[in-house]
């Protein structure tokens, strides 16, 4: 049994810049500047190819992050709940059965993430011959990137009560749905970019 692919305007891109920065002193670091441009510039440009609508959950500064030219979302909460707020986030705002999350530290993000994912949720029915699972995530050898996702809207309700009970951990949360594990041979487009010095990865650093 074959499952019918999922089409791109099915998908909604979804930006992760609701962090707190805690690495960069408190700043928006979707904002920073890397070779130029804003650092969620880059993704947007990698990910909106991929997509039907993008979105970009954000806690500060909201107008900059508009003015990349996508709708911008926060958490429902105000104390920076971390990835899985602004997931659930998306998942509420999303007019589409799917959404396709990336962190805005991800200036390289692989242009083939929501082609690969798609792939292996419909795999996950043919080989199975199961409902197809709900939500995949990326993985390299250097480990798993749970942030790098493709997540059913359905998902909503579960997530809105794993934060309730105080669970924050996306790979925890994405192990409890069994959700796929996607392996890219290539670490590079995976580069994210966490501190200052992230942000000029070709300077060379004192001895």
């Amino acid at each position: 049994m074959t499952a019918a692919p999922i089409p791109r305007h099915a998908i909604t891109g979804l930006i992760l810049a609701g962090g707190r920065g805690q690495r960069m002193g408190g700043r928006d670091k979707g904002l920073q500047m890397f070779a130029g441009r804003p650092l969620a510039a880059h993704v947007a440009d990698r990910l909106r190819p991929q997509v039907g609508t993008l979105l970009i959950s954000a806690n500060r500064n909201r107008d900059a992050y508009a003015a990349f030219g996508a709708a911008v979302v926060s958490d429902e909460t105000q104390d920076f709940a971390g990835p899985l707020a602004g997931m659930l986030a998306g998942l509420r705002a999303a007019c589409t059965d799917y959404v396709l999350t990336a962190p805005c530290d991800a200036p390289y993000l692989p242009e083939d993430l929501g082609e690969r994912l798609t792939a292996a949720i419909g795999a996950s029915l043919a080989d199975t011959g199961a409902p197809p699972s709900l939500a995949a995530y990326a993985a390299t050898t250097g480990g798993p990137h749970p942030v790098f996702a493709l997540l059913h809207r359905s998902l909503a309700d579960d997530l809105t009560a794993t934060l309730a009970c105080g669970e924050h951990r996306v790979r925890t949360w994405l192990a409890r749905h069994k959700a796929v594990q996607v392996h890219f041979g290539d670490e590079r487009p995976f580069y994210n970019v966490n501190t200052l010095d992230d942000l000029h990865p070709d300077t060379p650093r004192a001895p």
